[in-house]
């Protein structure tokens, strides 16, 4: 779902993926994604991908599946907190102008600058006539991004009340998970109605043909795994040639001289660098 009228109670949660096709399709996609970041690394091209959700909704787990696609030379993931004492005094977007990626190289955030009209609207930590010019704003921001050639993919993982539950009690019990977990992360089920409310108001307001919101259905992890990195696959790639860049002549020149390579290799990537076939 991706367009402006989203709203949380009409995702379809019981949306899954058997192992089979899940194994495949995660194959498959990271070597797409990796494709992309090889066709960035020779564009003034970026890209911003946005994680937000609800707790235990799998956005991390996602994460690490496009970790394992991309090279970390130019691929960085910004988990994001609450802003301390340097950035309590500075405007909110300041944090996330200082990450935003170069030209070629692609960054997640892991929770945004959608803080602002999410958490900190429900929470009552920003007064109301801040957070709610807030929209303007991000749009405003979002634009600027988009003008200077870097595609914004905007995701958010909903689950149900009772599978977060599920979830949380798997944390508590798997020592390997339990840092996951914290006393806010119950306290915030307190306010579901609010963060509901929150959620569908910013699909309405900040949803636009640049850079709109996908809502991912993610009840079932394997299903929302695959569906966010289509989606990550989609708008990276649209409009970007992913064939792989020629050999420099140089390289080609030097590598001749040096290794013994096929005469039919070098006469085919000779053949490239002219634009042959």
């Amino acid at each position: 779902m991706d367009d402006g009228t989203l709203r949380l109670d009409q995702v379809d949660l019981s949306l899954s993926i058997d192992t089979g096709a899940y194994d495949a399709a995660l194959l498959e996609l990271q070597l797409q994604l990796a494709m992309v970041q090889q066709a960035y690394l020779h564009l003034p091209t970026k890209a911003v991908i946005v994680f937000e959700g609800w707790d235990a909704a799998g956005k991390g787990g996602t994460i690490r599946r496009l970790s394992q696609a991309f090279d970390p030379r130019s691929f960085k993931v910004w988990p994001i907190g609450a802003p301390r004492n340097y950035y309590l005094e500075r405007h909110y977007l300041l944090r996330f102008m200082e990450r935003l990626p170069p030209s070629g190289a692609i960054s997640v955030f892991d929770r945004s600058w959608y803080g602002r009209v999410l958490v900190e609207r429900v929470e009552k930590l920003t007064p109301e006539e801040r957070w709610r010019a807030a929209y303007e704003e991000i749009v405003g921001f979002e634009k600027v991004l988009v003008a200077d050639d870097t595609r914004v993919v905007k995701l958010f993982f909903h689950i149900s009340q009772d599978e977060q539950m599920r979830r949380f009690e798997e944390r508590l019990r798997d020592p390997l998970k339990r840092w996951k977990l914290s006393y806010e992360d119950f306290r915030n089920r307190g306010h579901w109605a609010e963060h509901e409310a929150a959620a569908n108001e910013m699909f309405q307001r900040t949803s636009w043909d640049g850079a709109p919101w996908h809502v991912i259905p993610a009840n079932h992890k394997k299903y929302a795994r695959i569906a966010a990195m289509r989606i990550i696959l989609k708008q990276l790639s649209e409009g970007i040639d992913l064939s792989p860049a020629p050999v420099d002549e140089r390289l080609l020149k030097i590598a001749e001289q040096e290794l013994m390579l096929d005469a039919d290799l070098i006469t085919g990537l000779r053949a490239q660098l002219s634009g042959g076939s």
